[in-house]
């Protein structure tokens, strides 16, 4: 959420954001601005009547207390009516994009700013991941199509084993002080090396929450249990970036990293009939995901520092990707800027988005009211960037299809070897 303030002293700069991010239609600047005017003028009232009815009181006027309390009472409910549309119409507008955003209407116009790695020249015509699955026997969607329904799998054997390689991969990387040193020289960044905490969320969030971190709508891609009033997280950004909603931090805290892995779960609405062969787009996914608190100085950086993180494990596992500066049209609501990795793959001759970064600066800490307490003793609300380290399917997917060999077997990545048992190849 926005400040008000902000608002109100940069009326055309957030007009434009609303433009930007294709938020403008249902979203009255004018009348919010009025709806704030309205709001302080009655909290001044009420605060005004509530002082006359103290003075009513010592001086046993009764008659006089019982008609401000009524008074009260009236201008209570307006309050609270004009605060209801108010708070309604703050939710609705997005984060402002940062100055180097690219302006466009969807992903077309988003911005390649590298790239590593050529694709790999094969003597043979690459299969899609989606066959070679099938061939080893290690994804199998019609078994599980007959459980669960469509987009859903089974991951069995090598690629089930390369999944957990995955994991304590992540694990060995963000955990450790030197290796994260090492990715901040190698990208010319000057932040703290301060390793991560792992976390297993929870899988499940309350609605209010979920509203509280910006991440309810779309409504209908989330999957709700209306007899716990509970949503199935879609990713484990929505319950480790609200673990500390409504506390106050220590700026000795700070940088504050985790990171989480959890299965997720999207209905993939307005999705229907894309993706639907392999592992690419399901309803349910493994997932490992970065999150960070810092200070609003050190934030941008800190994206900054989270992307070399995904690129640093991407070069680990030899996979050609791009890295791309999001435009406002494709970007997320609560984002103030967005990057994204696309890795090659080579079934399909193309780049596919496998991670992306979300610098969300004050916007969801001022929805959950996480701050913290700086050097001179201010609270301020700190800045949050959440980061994917390991989309699990798109990364597994992105190995078969880069790592294929002529026979149909998939070579083992060397940096996954150590967490697989020094296995070699994954063979029928």
């Amino acid at each position: 959420m926005l400040d008000i303030k902000f608002i109100r002293d940069n009326k055309d700069i957030v007009a434009q954001a609303l433009k930007n991010k294709n938020a403008s239609a249902d979203i009255d600047l004018d009348q919010l601005l009025v709806l704030a005017d309205q709001q302080k003028e009655a909290r001044q009232n009420l605060d005004d009547l509530n002082a006359k009815r103290n003075e009513a009181a010592k001086a046993q006027n009764i008659e006089e207390g019982k008609r401000l309390k009524e008074e009260a009472s009236a201008l209570e409910a307006k309050l609270s009516e004009v605060e209801k549309a108010f708070l309604t119409m703050m939710l609705k507008i997005p984060n402002i994009p940062s100055a180097d955003t690219p302006v466009g209407p969807d992903e077309s116009g988003n911005k390649v700013i590298r790239q590593w790695g050529e694709p790999k020249k094969f003597s043979f015509e690459p299969k899609a991941h989606w066959d070679l699955g099938k061939d080893l026997d290690i994804i199998d969607s019609e078994r599980a199509g007959n459980v669960a329904g469509s987009r859903f799998t089974y991951i069995k054997g090598g690629l089930a084993r390369l999944q957990f390689a995955l994991v304590q991969f992540g694990l060995d990387v963000l955990t450790s002080e030197d290796t994260l040193k090492t990715i901040a020289e190698e990208a010319n960044l000057e932040v703290s090396t301060q390793p991560f905490v792992p976390v297993i969320p929870p899988a499940m969030v309350k609605p209010a929450v979920l509203n509280r971190m910006a991440r309810l709508e779309p409504r209908e891609d989330r999957y709700y249990l209306e007899q716990d009033d509970l949503f199935l997280a879609g990713s484990a950004e929505h319950t480790i970036g609200s673990m500390h909603m409504d506390e106050v931090l220590d700026d000795a805290q700070l940088p504050l990293r985790y990171i989480g892995y959890s299965t997720s779960f999207r209905r993939e609405a307005g999705s229907y009939g894309k993706d639907t062969k392999g592992i690419l787009r399901q309803h349910q996914f493994d997932k490992m995901e970065m999150e960070s608190f810092t200070k609003p100085e050190d934030a941008l950086r800190e994206q900054n520092f989270l992307v070399a993180i995904q690129e640093y494990m991407m070069r680990r596992l030899g996979l050609p990707h791009q890295v791309v500066l999001v435009c406002t049209g494709d970007m997320g609501a609560p984002d103030y800027r967005q990057m994204d990795i696309e890795t090659w793959m080579p079934g399909q001759d193309t780049y596919r988005e496998t991670h992306s970064s979300d610098y969300v600066a004050s916007y969801q800490p001022r929805r959950l009211n996480t701050r913290y307490k700086n050097a001179d003793g201010k609270l301020e609300f700190v800045h949050m960037n959440d980061a994917t380290l390991f989309a699990m399917g798109r990364t597994l997917l992105a190995i078969m299809e880069n790592y294929q060999n002529a026979d149909g077997s998939i070579t083992v990545p060397d940096a996954l070897k150590p967490y697989t048992g020094n296995i070699e190849t994954i063979t029928v």
